[in-house]
């Protein structure tokens, strides 16, 4: 009895250390890159039943973090009809800034629903290890998750990334609890908490084939005369689990296939958004939208998945690629991994080897899901952040305490080595704290060197605004400009931080930066994100690329540099007036378009995203024969290109081209 006591006030005080952590780290944090779209759609899916302003991913954590605004008449912005993406980021940047502000009031409450997913996920961890491979490889598990730096950088966030690794988990683990001792009870959970999982993350669809993997497993293992029925028996609970899964994802839409309420549409159509994928993708959501076996909303997000991946560009050891690369996952668990918990999983594997772990159905439970997971992630080639392989951490956590948990058993000094390499785990991440976004083990030189190694959400998700704001009172008087890896999704303004806004990829799309000069003096403040230039399909796309040589003055929670002085910022210069004709030119204002595409031409006429725009805007205008001159120098400057960065503009200008 008092040994239980002690292993369930352990677990108590875990949960509680957990709790303070995530609570400090968002409290200092700013808005990152995707809450204020996924909290915009969480209230309206209460507020209205809007289940289109945000379907890249499915409901449950946002009608979760949406919780404590129920019964609160909150302002929310006029629709404009725009793109679904664009209206839900940027309706969801006003009616934060409007209803919150820089307070951040709701925005606190909101993480802190959240972070009940990030508890759940500790409890999780404890229960399938205790079971799994003993008390001590729980409280182990449980402890690793607590101190685990790219958890901890995502607890608390309204975002889908730790959700959805607790119901990996528990589904894996409800699944082997019912093949481990079959009852109706225990098969119906399985089926609620794998719906839980589909209604997290559209990634939860891994589920099926993880499970039909497994249940290959148990009919192989099986004994000869038996496992007709055992393939007859799970196959049946295989069936079940879906059906009582996807009535549950149905349930979080309300049962209701049109994305939007009546009266409303998406701003475009299942039909329309498959089209840039494979004819076999297409015709597979379109089947499933005939016959509706699937919310319309749930289906535009697994297109968007796939439509993401296909042109998603990555930044990994300082250079871009225009593409996934199989290799950066692999290197993402080797910087962003603590050293202990590594040398743990070289432990656990050596006791896998020499037998001292032995359970068999276990570890198999462990390594399959985590090993197709991590494959998956890898062909997929949507490259950003650890966060999107935090079930395969989860998965590790369990195998590493299960491996040192079966080696200290049988004898003390494997105890006191298992020991210390917990303790490394936790020294190295509370090292870095608050700042976990930004971890890189010290092997890598730590947070300060991250963002030269990886970008996006590794580093810089756009939290650091508070932390900027303080800088900058504490060394006023200069002019200041801004690279802002979030901006225009999220206004530096609403924080107090008045800059110039240098441009970047989002400016491109959404508008918002500043016609800048060709030379800057003050202040510039560079977003590691911006800094990387990780959204740029090309090195040469980056208009700060300059400052990458140049040490900063200051470098803010490891994710945003400071640079005193002058600068020549010609690209960024040209790129702002480029962006801003284009905006022009929507409006219906093309001689002051082509006015600044013609200024950015005379900045840099070996610009090609200048020469590209000068053709546009005055084939626009009717000017054919500038158009054709304009062009004629992009399409000199695209051929100079390396074959993977240059062979699309180089088509898309040929076409232009022939069309003269």
């Amino acid at each position: 009895m008092k040994s239980k006591r002690w292993v369930w006030a352990a677990v108590v005080a875990l949960l509680a250390v957990q709790i303070v952590q995530t609570a400090l780290v968002v409290h200092r944090e700013s808005l990152t890159f995707d809450e204020g779209d996924h909290m915009f759609a969480g209230y309206m899916m209460w507020h209205s039943g809007d289940f289109g302003l945000n379907p890249e991913h499915p409901p449950l954590v946002k009608l979760l973090a949406a919780l404590p605004l129920l019964g609160r008449d909150l302002w929310i912005p006029p629709a404009q009809n725009r793109d679904f993406k664009i209206e839900a980021y940027l309706n969801g940047r006003d009616w934060l800034a409007r209803n919150d502000g820089a307070s951040q009031r709701l925005v606190f409450r909101m993480r802190l629903m959240a972070g009940l997913l990030a508890l759940g996920l500790s409890l999780v961890v404890f229960f399938a290890a205790r079971e799994w491979f003993g008390t001590a490889a729980g409280l182990m598990g449980m402890v690793l998750v607590t101190f685990d730096p790219n958890v901890l950088a995502h607890s608390a966030l309204v975002t889908t990334d730790v959700g959805v690794s607790m119901f990996f988990l528990a589904s894996i683990y409800a699944f082997y609890r019912y093949v481990k001792q079959p009852s109706m009870q225990r098969l119906l959970m399985a089926g609620v908490v794998a719906g839980l999982l589909l209604a997290t993350k559209h990634s939860g669809i891994l589920l099926a084939p993880m499970l039909v993997l497994l249940i290959g497993w148990e009919i192989a293992c099986a004994e000869k005369g038996e496992r007709g029925k055992v393939a007859l028996r799970l196959s049946g609970a295989f069936a079940a689990i879906v059906v009582v899964g996807v009535l549950v994802l149905w349930a979080f839409y309300g049962f209701r296939y049109a994305a939007r309420p009546a009266g409303l549409a998406l701003s475009t159509t299942v039909a329309d958004y498959v089209k840039p994928l494979s004819r076999f993708n297409a015709g597979a959501v379109m089947l499933i939208a005939h016959l509706r076996l699937l919310p319309e909303s749930y289906l535009m997000g697994l297109v968007d998945v796939k439509r993401m991946a296909q042109f998603y560009p990555t930044f990994i050891f300082g250079k871009i690629h225009a593409h996934g690369v199989w290799w950066y996952f692999p290197a993402v668990i080797v910087i962003k991994t603590t050293l202990g918990l590594l040398a743990l999983l070289a432990v656990s594997l050596f006791a896998i080897a020499t037998r001292r772990l032995r359970k068999g159905r276990e570890l198999v439970y462990v390594l399959t899901p985590a090993a197709f997971y991590l494959a998956v992630a890898i062909a997929a080639g949507m490259n950003i952040g650890a966060r999107h392989i935090l079930p395969v951490y989860v998965f590790a956590f369990i195998l590493a305490a299960g491996g040192v948990a079966a080696l200290g058993a049988g004898s003390r000094n494997w105890a006191w080595a298992g020991a210390g390499l917990v303790v490394a785990h936790v020294v190295s991440a509370l090292m870095v704290f608050p700042n976990y976004m930004a971890y890189a083990n010290e092997a890598w030189g730590g947070p300060a060197n991250a963002h030269n190694l990886l970008s996006d959400a590794n580093v810089d998700w756009a939290q650091q605004l508070y932390q900027v704001k303080t800088w900058q009172d504490q060394h006023p008087g200069n002019e200041c400009w801004f690279a802002y890896f979030a901006y225009p999704e999220i206004d530096p303004a609403v924080y107090g931080i008045h800059c110039k806004h240098l441009p970047n990829i989002d400016t491109f799309w959404l508008g918002g930066a500043d016609v800048i000069p060709a030379t800057i003096s003050g202040d510039v403040f560079i977003s590691a994100g911006d800094l990387s230039g990780c959204e740029w399909s090309s090195t040469r796309q980056n208009p700060y690329i300059s400052f990458q040589s140049l040490k900063p003055d200051a470098m803010i929670d490891y994710g945003v540099m400071v640079y005193r002085g002058t600068f020549e910022v010609k690209q960024a210069a040209t790129l702002s007036r480029v962006q801003n004709a284009y905006e022009l030119l929507r409006q219906g204002k093309a001689p002051e378009a082509l006015a600044l595409v013609r200024e950015a031409v005379g900045i840099d006429p070996q610009d090609l995203t200048s020469q590209t725009a000068l053709g546009n805007v005055a084939a626009a205008m009717g000017q054919k024969d500038e158009a054709r001159t304009a062009w004629m120098a992009a399409l000199a400057l695209a051929q100079r290109l390396d074959a993977d960065e240059g062979r699309g503009q180089v088509r898309e200008l040929e076409k232009k081209l022939g069309k003269q």
